[in-house]
């Protein structure tokens, strides 16, 4: 699509945006409202409240992963991991730049974690390659924000497509993580700003400064609070972070990604609301759902909505 005075949606849309896994990721199969993965070395099952359909794999092939995760009801309950048999807490993960920016390795740790998650997001692939690529491809050091960074994979990701990256997140213990990822890939030189902050509280005051940023990562939870007791709701809080997002965007900005997990909304939701956010700009708005294919091209499981901009053509 060409820029044009108004940013428009994708000719063909929802877009769904699905990642079949790689060396060190697969979906092996799900069903009964479970998945069953590989992360690295070991087989992890979990809770997948999506999966409604019935198993492909024999149960004896599910109770031989390594890992379950019980007890939780939802994404924001505390659980335990059941283990086949004892095994440390993380483990090595690596994950490929696509050729346009340069195939860079980032090596990282998955992580067993109270909250079901294993310290990242695989189908988020499709969002790394493609603003590395928009990184690589810019005709100067393009500034980057990651709202919500977790773990920091994104950030690396930018940072080694040749952004200069500021890192936010409310929880101290994540960016933790975040640094022994860096420490882990031997990157501990790249321009990464790690900031504990509470990411409203950071946005406002960027836009008070007057600061401005080539891309904007933003991958928000349902629910959480900032280092200061700050309440995060998506619902109520969004509307006003893509607002604020929008004056931080630098006149000739690249990107802006926002992806959105465990909400009951369609994905009309967010892309009305980044259209609205995002009115006039240039560029190509595109909006969907992520997903994840099952080993051998099977069925696909959707895992989160996305609106996503850029100025590309």
């Amino acid at each position: 699509m060409h820029p044009s005075s108004e940013t428009r949606p994708a000719p063909h849309w929802p877009l769904m945006l699905e990642t079949e896994g790689w060396r060190d990721y697969a979906l092996i199969d799900s069903g009964h409202g479970r998945k069953l993965e590989r992360y690295g070395k070991y087989r992890i099952v979990r809770p997948e409240a999506q999966a409604l359909w019935t198993p492909r794999l024999a149960e004896s092939e599910w109770e031989s992963a390594d890992a379950v995760f019980t007890g939780a009801k939802d994404e924001d309950s505390d659980g335990r991991w059941r283990y086949k048999k004892p095994i440390g807490e993380t483990w090595p993960m690596a994950w490929r730049l696509p050729r346009e920016a340069g195939e860079k390795e980032i090596r990282f740790l998955g992580r067993f974690t109270a909250f079901r998650h294993v310290g990242f997001f695989p189908e988020q692939e499709m969002h790394w390659a493609w603003f590395a690529r928009l990184c690589t491809s810019a005709k100067r050091k393009p500034k980057v924000l990651n709202l919500f960074g977790y773990t920091g994979i994104a950030s690396f990701v930018a940072a080694l497509a040749g952004a200069e990256v500021t890192h936010v997140d409310a929880s101290k213990k994540a960016i933790g993580w975040a640094r022994e990822n860096q420490a882990m890939s031997g990157i501990a030189d790249l321009p990464v700003r790690w900031i504990v902050d509470d990411a409203m509280k950071f946005v406002q005051r960027e836009v008070r400064r007057g600061s401005r940023y080539d891309g904007i990562i933003l991958d928000p939870p349902k629910f959480g609070r900032g280092p200061n007791g700050e309440v995060w709701d998506i619902f109520e809080k969004l509307p006003e972070m893509m607002r604020l997002c929008r004056q931080l965007l630098a006149e000739d900005a690249l990107f802006l990604c926002l992806s959105a997990y465990s909400i009951r909304a369609s994905f009309m939701a967010v892309h009305e609301l980044s259209a609205e956010a995002l009115a006039g700009l240039p560029g190509r708005l595109e909006s969907g759902e992520l997903l994840l294919r099952e080993e051998g091209g099977r069925r696909v499981l959707s895992t989160s909505l996305f609106s996503r901009w850029s100025r590309d053509d």
